[in-house]
């Protein structure tokens, strides 16, 4: 699953942070200064807990474990946790607040429990420390679909209202929320075709089955390379330098649409303001490396770091619109 926003990430997060910062959750008070807490921490080995081998979030944690680990002087593990999609939220949320167990992962943390019921709170149960990277769907039809942009893609699903279809991986994913907002901000009638992962999704659009998909990068962009698919637009609120010749969709008739998948760091809730702090400076350091950022970019995403507070103004404005789309096609996770 995916972050999905209706207005721009940079802008909404410079602008709201403080303020949502106080609904999202406290940090927790400290008494110690932060060079005491600089000192004693960590006691032990952190770990890293995000999703299966292979995922986003477990490229994530990898890449940022060994820088973390030479800085600390102890070991970041990354903890993969498959199975159950709340496995990694509840082992966080139940966690010691002292900073020896992290969270690495994207809009699923807040965007599940919209979508069913859940053993965690994540306003309450989570200190967010940042924003680690962004990654833009592309908008992608099949050659023999007769347009070349999202105005007419737009046009012709209010022609023949019912006759698109799009194909997407299971409810709730990267491949699907964001094609529901795209139905959501514009009124279009664009019927999905669900699929038990991206791959198979992405294999009924090369193979004529639907016409339509928001597709990962890291899937679609060397199936446009090879003329097997036209690329429309990417979905992130700005213009993507991993693909400059696309527009946004946004900037293609849709103002404030904004459907970029982020990936984020979270500490359990109460967590030492100080420790966060410390967590916060060293991930945003390692995140600007130039060799880090190009190790992101080969994988088909950017670096957007950010404050603790920002990271927190981007859950609360993500949840409100989500809620929104979610509630308004009727969705629930599979």
């Amino acid at each position: 699953m995916s972050d999905y926003r209706g207005r721009g990430l940079r802008e909404r997060i410079i602008r709201k942070g403080p303020a949502i910062a106080a609904i999202i959750g406290s940090y927790g008070a400290c008494v110690l200064p932060v060079a005491m807490a600089a000192q004693t921490y960590p006691a032990r080995p952190v770990r890293l807990v995000t999703a299966e081998v292979g995922a986003a979030g477990d490229y994530s944690a990898r890449l940022l474990a060994p820088g973390l680990s030479e800085v600390f002087g102890q070991q970041f593990i990354v903890d993969n946790r498959g199975g159950s999609g709340v496995i990694p939220f509840e082992i966080v949320a139940r966690a010691p607040p002292d900073g020896h167990t992290l969270l690495v992962f994207g809009s699923a943390v807040w965007l599940l429990p919209l979508l069913q019921n859940v053993p965690y709170n994540p306003v309450t149960d989570y200190a967010p420390i940042t924003l680690a990277v962004t990654t833009p769907l592309l908008v992608v039809v099949n050659p023999a679909v007769p347009v070349k942009s999202i105005r007419e893609l737009v046009a012709l699903a209010r022609a023949k209202p019912g006759e698109l279809n799009y194909s997407s991986g299971i409810s709730g994913s990267a491949t699907h929320l964001p094609a529901e907002l795209f139905k959501f901000m514009t009124g279009v009638n664009i019927l999905r075709v669900a699929y038990k992962g991206g791959g198979p999704a992405l294999n009924a659009l090369l193979g004529g089955e639907v016409q339509v998909m928001f597709a990962t990068s890291s899937g679609a962009a060397p199936q446009v390379a090879a003329g097997r698919l036209r690329a429309l637009a990417v979905t992130s609120a700005r213009p993507s330098a991993l693909f400059p010749d696309l527009p946004t969709v946004a900037a293609s008739g849709l103002p404030g649409y904004d459907a970029a998948s982020i990936m984020g760091v979270f500490a359990p809730a109460k967590t030492p303001a100080a420790l966060i702090g410390i967590l916060n400076r060293e991930i945003v350091r390692l995140l600007n490396k130039p060799d880090l950022r190009e190790r992101y970019s080969r994988a088909g995403a950017e670096v957007v770091e950010s404050t603790p507070e920002q990271l927190a103004a981007t859950m609360k404005s993500d949840m409100i619109m989500m809620e929104k789309v979610i509630k308004a096609a009727g969705i629930r996770a599979q």
